[in-house]
C-alpha cells in the first residue's frame, strides 16, 4: 500500500509541478501582453498626438513611388503638381522646416531635388508642389535648362516619382522653439525665439510658407513672423496670394514685404537688390529672441542677406539659411 501511494505521489509531483510551471507562464504572457499593448497603444497615441494616424513618411531612407493625378498652370512656367499618397485618409508626415527628396534616372545620371509640399497634413491623401519650370533655352547661363523640373513637366497623369524624406537641417517644434543643425550630421541645437524674420528669394518661399502658415493657424503659438521676399519681377511671384491671404487674416502675427529686381509703374514695394535699409525697415531689430532664417540663392543669401544683416547688428548665430 505504501508502495502504491509513493509511486502515486511520485507520479503526482511532477504533474503538479508541469501544471504549476503551465498556470504561471499562461499568468505571466497575459501580464505581458497586456502591458504591451497598453504600452503600444499609450506610444501611438503620443506618435500620433495632433497628426494624422496614417503617416507616408516613417523611414527617411525608403524611397515610394507617387503617381500624378493633377497639374495645374499657374503662369508660363510655374505649375501645382498633385501626387496621390498610397491611401486617401494618409498624411505626408512632414515636420515643418523639413523637405522631401524627389529622385529620378535621368539617362546615366541620377537626380536627386530637394522640395517643399505646400499643402500640409491637414490635406489627406495628396500632395502638392508648386514647382518653377527651367525650360531649355531661356536663360543663357543655362541653356540646358532645369533637369529635374523639366522632367516633372513631363509627366503625365498617372506617371510616378520617387519621394524619400523628411531631410533637412532645421525643425519647428512649436511656440518659437526650433531645433537646428549646423551640418545634416551634428546634433541639433535648440533655439527659442519670440520672432523671426524671414526672407525669401524666388522658388526658396516654400518652407518659408510652410513655416508660417503653421505658426499663424495655432492661436496658442505668439510667435512674430516678418517676411522679405525677392524676386526678379511681379509675375514671378510664387504663392503670392496664399502669402497675402495669411497676411490679411493674421495681420499682427504676419508681416509681408516684397521687393523686385523690374517693377512696373505703381508697384507699391520695394525695388532693387536686398539691401541693409530694407532689412531694418521690415523686418525685427536684432535681439537674443529674434532668429533670421533665409531660403534663396546662395548669391542673394551670401552678398545681400549676410552682410547686410551683420550690419545691423544681427547675430551671426542667429542668421540660418535653409
Amino acid at each position: 500500500m505504501d508502495t502504491e501511494v509513493n509511486e502515486v505521489n511520485s507520479q503526482a509531483i511532477p504533474l503538479a509541478v508541469s501544471l504549476g510551471v503551465v498556470i504561471v507562464s499562461i499568468v505571466l504572457y497575459r501580464l505581458y501582453a497586456s502591458k504591451s499593448s497598453h504600452s503600444s497603444a499609450s506610444s501611438s497615441s503620443i506618435s500620433n498626438k495632433g497628426k494624422s494616424k496614417k503617416i507616408l513618411l516613417v523611414d527617411p531612407q525608403a524611397k515610394y513611388k507617387l503617381p500624378l493625378i493633377e497639374k495645374t498652370i499657374i503662369s508660363h512656367d510655374t505649375r501645382n503638381y498633385r501626387f496621390a499618397l498610397p491611401e486617401k485618409d494618409m498624411a505626408l508626415g512632414l515636420p515643418i522646416g523639413q523637405h522631401i527628396q524627389l529622385s529620378a534616372r535621368l539617362g546615366e545620371d541620377l537626380v536627386i531635388r530637394s522640395y517643399t509640399p505646400v499643402s500640409s497634413d491637414d490635406d489627406k491623401g495628396y500632395i502638392d508642389l508648386v514647382i518653377k519650370v527651367y525650360f531649355r533655352n531661356v536663360h543663357p547661363k543655362f541653356p540646358d535648362g532645369g533637369k529635374m523640373t523639366q522632367h516633372i513637366e513631363s509627366l503625365k497623369i498617372g506617371d510616378t516619382i520617387e519621394v524619400r524624406g523628411p531631410s533637412g537641417r532645421i525643425q519647428y517644434e512649436g511656440h518659437g522653439k526650433f531645433a537646428i543643425k549646423k551640418l545634416r550630421k551634428d546634433p541639433p541645437v535648440i533655439i527659442t525665439a519670440k520672432r523671426i524674420g524671414l526672407i525669401a528669394g524666388g522658388v526658396g518661399i516654400t518652407p518659408i510658407l510652410q513655416l508660417v502658415r503653421h505658426i499663424t493657424k495655432d492661436p496658442t503659438d505668439e510667435t512674430e513672423c516678418a517676411l522679405v521676399f525677392a524676386n526678379q519681377t511681379e509675375q514671378d511671384i510664387l504663392v503670392r496670394k496664399e502669402l497675402e491671404e495669411v497676411a490679411e487674416k493674421y495681420p499682427h502675427r504676419f508681416k509681408l514685404w516684397y521687393t523686385l529686381d523690374k517693377a512696373e509703374e505703381g508697384w507699391k514695394y520695394s525695388t532693387g537688390f536686398i539691401n541693409e535699409q530694407m532689412l531694418k525697415d521690415h523686418l525685427f531689430p536684432p535681439s537674443n529672441e529674434t532668429l533670421i532664417l533665409m531660403c534663396g540663392p546662395p548669391p542673394m543669401i551670401n552678398f545681400a542677406c549676410l552682410p547686410n544683416l551683420e550690419k545691423i547688428g544681427h547675430n551671426k548665430d542667429l542668421c540660418i539659411a535653409y
